[in-house]
């Protein structure tokens, strides 16, 4: 019988691209990292604009800098991520040692919990710094608010993401704490008897022991 530890076969496999496509895990992935792409991209194409008394550049996002170098550093660090895991994903089924597999779904699960916060945080701080954007003249509003709207797809889909990395580390820990059982704890294990045809329960021994010491002999009960 085959064994498996986190959501896949220890006995590994041939990578099949169609199945691997189709998985839900991998569809979020990849729409995580294209919402990266959009947010980080957006930003450095035209979340900043010249201000018209001088030549230096100003974010879009209530001109503050640290708003937009803060969006583009979690696009690209969310982008990049998603290149690493999907490649995991992909090599993971052959992956034969169990603690490896324990180690890359912990950390598929830490990282996904944490830029789920992260990519609220940076929503929040988007979307407040644009709401006190006071002078929109000139500004590419549109790409603004495609910048708060991704941000927002991308709590969505990376909580989904923390989801199923929740579950496959669960489904380890099932596989591996329930699929073995100690010989020496299990009472419940029949030893077969040397000789063919033999009983195999065990009786009392025909010879009895007093308590002075000396053994009687005990005709056997048919």
């Amino acid at each position: 019988m085959e064994t498996s530890a986190y959501g896949a076969s220890l006995a590994g496999g041939a990578f099949d691209f169609s199945s691997f496509i189709k998985q839900p895990q991998t569809l979020l992935r990849l729409f995580s990292w294209l919402f990266s792409i959009v947010v980080f991209a957006t930003i450095v194409s035209e979340g900043y604009i010249n201000e018209s008394t001088g030549q230096d550049t100003k974010c879009i996002f209530n001109q503050s800098d640290s708003a937009c170098s803060y969006g583009v550093s979690i696009g690209v660090l969310a982008f990049l991520a998603c290149v690493i895991f999907i490649i995991l994903d992909a090599y993971f089924p052959q992956i034969s040692n169990a603690n490896e597999r324990k180690y890359i779904v912990l950390g598929d699960l830490v990282f996904s919990g944490a830029w789920t916060f992260l990519w609220f945080v940076c929503f929040c701080v988007l979307a407040n710094q644009w709401s006190k954007t006071v002078n929109p003249a000139g500004i590419p509003a549109d790409a603004a608010r495609a910048v708060v709207a991704f941000s927002f797809f991308s709590i969505a889909t990376w909580a989904l993401l923390t989801v199923f990395a929740l579950k496959r580390y669960r489904q380890g820990l099932d596989s591996i704490d329930s699929g073995y059982t100690d010989p020496v704890s299990d009472h419940t294990s029949t030893y077969p008897s040397a000789y063919p045809g033999a009983p195999q329960n065990y009786q009392q021994s025909p010879f009895s022991t007093t308590s002075s010491g000396e053994g009687g002999y005990q005709p056997p009960a048919y």
